[in-house]
């Protein structure tokens, strides 16, 4: 089973063969086009495929809390909802920049209809009821999370000017890691959730840490996620400003790491507890 591979989140699952061979076809026949006539890529499009980070973890919770129609849930398990969602998200990118490059509108329309399908993801999961205690975490880790990223980026555009060129992408990397790391410890300690993945599981049980208000241990995870975000930034700093499209939608992807987990911790306090 793929959970017993280590530092593999458990839960982690490859769906029946029929619905694995549709979705690699899809991201090859994705990736095939993309091959053909790349897309431009610029940090205006890797910010714009920000919603399309937070559909696929929403999606997820969809998948966990048992609120898809059978037929499509093993498109939302992990990690074959990455790709579905990938392909979607390549797919609308192509078709805007057939149907609106000439009016540079490109990154206005991949955020768009990433933001369309993910409102009613999000609408979805809230039918069953939303949690109050779940639901007031959720935004106390949302809130806390804004300084805290704003105070890091800051911290590190001044300590390492270099990393200034990585602009609004790093900015997003900071932020996503951020929110990953709050709402980890605040789940953690204020909920009882547990984390999934062995090595993020093993800092937060690490014995002998005075824990903090409304982080309660889990500011040592926080601390771990700032300083890894904070050296991959710095570490891209360079490529970026050698090949700012490679650079910029490489750095995306890091981004996407930290804010779909994230946004997923927030959405899934929200409605399981």
């Amino acid at each position: 089973m793929l959970e017993r591979i280590p530092f593999v989140p458990a839960g982690t699952t490859l769906p029946p063969a029929p619905y694995l061979v549709v979705v690699l076809l899809a991201v090859g026949a994705v990736a095939l086009a993309v091959r053909r006539r790349p897309p431009t890529v610029t940090r205006r499009h890797v910010l714009g495929l920000a919603p399309w980070m937070v559909l696929g973890s929403t999606l997820h919770v969809l998948y966990v809390v048992g609120a898809l129609p059978p037929v499509l849930a093993p498109f939302a398990g992990s990690p074959t909802v990455y790709l579905t969602v990938a392909s979607l998200a390549g797919a609308t990118w192509l078709a805007a920049e057939s149907i609106d490059a000439a009016r540079g509108r490109v990154p206005a329309s991949l955020a768009g209809v990433g933001f369309a399908l993910l409102v009613p993801v999000v609408a979805a999961a809230t039918l069953g009821g939303v949690s109050r205690p779940g639901a007031f975490w959720s935004a106390v880790a949302l809130a806390a999370t804004l300084p805290v990223a704003a105070l890091t980026w800051g911290a590190l555009i001044r300590t390492i000017p270099e990393t200034r060129v990585t602009g609004s992408v790093g900015a997003l990397a900071v932020f996503g890691h951020a929110l990953d790391g709050v709402s980890t410890a605040v789940g953690v300690s204020q909920l009882g959730f547990g984390e999934r993945t062995p090595l993020s599981r093993w800092i937060l049980e690490l014995g002998g840490v005075p824990p903090l208000p409304v982080l309660g241990e889990g500011w040592v995870f926080l601390l771990v996620k700032l300083a890894v975000a904070s050296v991959v930034v710095w570490l891209f700093a360079e490529y970026v400003r050698e090949s700012p499209a490679q650079g910029s939608l490489l750095l995306g992807f890091v981004a996407a790491v930290g804010l779909g987990p994230g946004a997923h911790n927030l959405l899934l306090f929200a409605v399981a507890v």
